[in-house]
């Protein structure tokens, strides 16, 4: 695994991403699948890096960073359960329908939530509305 500091060359948003290899990422940026999870620009480089040692008295911390993964996916799996109980679920139709409330031909009194790909997302934003992607993770307690 390598990890890579990247930049959004239309929002300049510098964020860092995780790869298998330097080769796999090559790939993945010669394809156009890297999106800006600000703008979802296609627009995306390596920016200059410097190596992370881990010193020695961080080697015992594993158990502290374990502790905060659990607490960071129990606040996604809260959001989600808020969005959930409070919002409709329109599956693959979210852009028809955030289309429709945003142009007031139809009326919902709830918020809604589904599907869109970053392209349909880019669209909606241009049109002027508003949306978000938040990480979604599957209920694998089953």
């Amino acid at each position: 695994m390598i990890k890579y500091k990247l930049i959004c060359k239309d929002c300049e948003l510098s964020f860092d991403s995780w790869f298998a290899s330097s080769n796999e990422f090559e790939k993945l940026i010669k394809k156009n699948f890297l999106t800006c999870h600000n703008c979802n620009s296609k627009k995306i480089v390596k920016n200059l890096m410097a190596p992370k040692i881990i010193a020695k008295n961080l080697v015992g911390n594993f158990d502290k960073l374990e502790k905060k993964h659990k607490a960071i996916k129990k606040k996604l799996i809260e959001h989600q359960n808020f969005i959930k109980n409070n919002f409709e679920y329109v599956g693959e139709n979210f852009v028809y329908e955030a289309r429709s409330l945003h142009y007031e031909t139809k009326k919902n009194e709830k918020g809604i939530y589904g599907k869109a790909s970053n392209d349909e997302i880019k669209e909606l934003r241009d049109e002027g509305i508003e949306t978000e992607i938040i990480p979604w993770l599957e209920n694998k307690d089953n």
